[in-house]
């Protein structure tokens, strides 16, 4: 029996599950997850946090995604997800500020949140408490973090495609130069 997704599904990893006080992060060197740093205290995940496989993200790590469910799941575990949309943002790493948007999706199947198909379907005081976690929690993490928009399931999507583009054009790329040869990309993927 194949593994069909439903349409409009899609597939993430959690890494760092719902109440979570430790960032963990998928080690591919290792195989294995590794706690990366422990949060402030009074700070713990709001929800699932992800990634979506084989993404490349403007911050050179896979595509991260907040997953809201009605309970946390487990680092490791595959999710059948539906975008809702895009927390758009900044942050400043060395002095140079880059794009670190978060994507924000719903498991497939939940049963408090399964109507939702859109970021502004979730309640106004929640998406703006997600907002502002994602702010302070970077802050305490003496980073700077500045949220500059949100997105729907569309802009979430290309979002998504462009860091598969990424991805595909790294890995191609890197196995030109295994094989000794100087394939330069045709164009550069934003």
């Amino acid at each position: 029996m194949k593994d069909v997704l439903p349409t409009g599904a899609l597939r993430a990893v959690i890494e760092t599950p719902q109440g979570s006080r430790n960032k963990l992060k998928f080690d591919h060197e290792l195989g294995c997850f590794r706690i990366t740093r422990s949060l402030a205290a009074g700070m713990s995940f709001p929800f699932d946090f992800g990634y979506f496989p084989a993404t490349v993200a403007d911050d050179g790590d896979p595509l991260d995604v907040l997953i809201v469910m009605d309970g946390p799941g487990y680092p490791g575990v595959v999710v059948d997800i539906r975008l809702l949309g895009v927390v758009e943002a900044e942050v400043e790493v060395k002095g140079e500020v880059i794009r670190n948007d978060r994507l924000i999706a719903v498991a497939d199947g939940t049963s408090e949140r399964g109507t939702l198909r859109r970021f502004a379907d979730l309640d106004p005081a929640l998406r703006e408490q997600i907002c502002a976690w994602f702010e302070t929690e970077s802050r305490l993490a003496g980073k700077k973090f500045r949220v500059i928009g949100e997105g729907g399931p569309g802009a979430a999507t290309k979002l998504l495609a462009r860091a598969l583009e990424r991805a595909a054009a790294s890995t191609l790329a890197e196995a030109a130069k295994g094989a000794g040869l100087d394939i330069q990309p045709v164009a550069k993927v934003a």
